[in-house]
């Protein structure tokens, strides 16, 4: 398993299981604290604006028909044709 830096989400993963599991990857978990959790967390606020950029990314490359219905059969196709759909939204 490659090593991870953080890892960010919504408060709808707030769960201590799963922070505890990110923390037993010796990882950071940045997510925002449930309003009704006792002992609120402390989260990088700064690490979860970028998570916003990381969702439009990812809204904008299921705007290729292609990558939302899987049409590839073969694994190093769609991985290709997401490379290229990358490159396409990084330079527009």
């Amino acid at each position: 398993m490659e090593n991870v830096g953080a890892v960010v989400a919504d408060k709808a993963v707030d769960a201590t299981s799963l922070i505890d599991c990110i923390e037993a990857m010796n990882a950071t978990a940045v997510i925002p604290p449930k309003a009704n959790r006792k002992v609120l967390r402390s989260y990088d606020k700064h690490v979860y604006k970028s998570r916003n950029l990381i969702e439009r990314f990812f809204a904008r490359l299921k705007q290729f028909r292609r990558i939302a219905t899987r049409y590839d059969k073969l694994d190093t196709r769609f991985e290709a044709f997401i490379s290229i759909a990358a490159a396409l939204i990084w330079l527009a």
